[in-house]
């Protein structure tokens, strides 16, 4: 089933918003300088943040790399008290299935973008990059560009409803 990537950014805006400030942080960590954010919009981009050229290497791959784990680590935090009373025992209360909403809603819109893995490939085409840098990057520009296209076919949904249930069910494990 097709559904435009804006209606899908609507219903999932706290994921977008989240990416959009993870970059913004991870640019702040980096002390890149920012020129504009928007954290929502109803276009394509559904959200950007624009900023100067990073110096170094890393702050790119850190910029471009930030909402993984920013996202992939909120959404899951906030799911978790939710997911195993709604999913384990069906006994969610309207707070429950908005808290997993919003969980998978974030961990969703984990995958840098297109323009992320464009970022990082400028950079490994770069005369700054050495070829451990490249070798390191290629996959990961790969990797990025793959989940793009499964965005497809529902990979990113899948990604964040994966991380709101087996995050916490690992967790659990981990702590009896």
């Amino acid at each position: 089933m097709f559904i435009p990537g804006i209606i899908i950014s609507a219903v999932t805006f706290p994921g977008v918003i989240v990416h959009e400030f993870a970059h913004q942080l991870f640019c702040r960590i980096s002390r890149v300088a920012i020129f504009d954010v928007r954290y929502f919009q109803f276009s394509n981009p559904s959200g950007y943040v624009i900023h100067e050229e990073p110096k170094e290497i890393y702050q790119h791959i850190l910029i471009s790399i930030g909402p993984f784990f920013l996202n992939t680590l909120l959404g899951a935090f906030i799911a978790m008290s939710s997911s195993i009373p709604v999913l384990d025992y069906n006994s969610g209360k309207p707070l429950d299935y908005l808290l997993l909403w919003l969980g998978i809603s974030i961990a969703m819109h984990a995958f840098p973008s297109r323009q992320d893995a464009n970022n990082i490939w400028y950079i490994i085409k770069s005369k700054k990059s050495n070829l451990a840098t490249k070798i390191i990057c290629f996959p990961l520009v790969v990797i990025i560009y793959i989940f793009s296209i499964g965005s497809i076919i529902w990979l990113d949904l899948l990604y964040g409803v994966s991380i709101v249930t087996l995050i916490p069910k690992l967790i659990l494990k981990l702590l009896v």
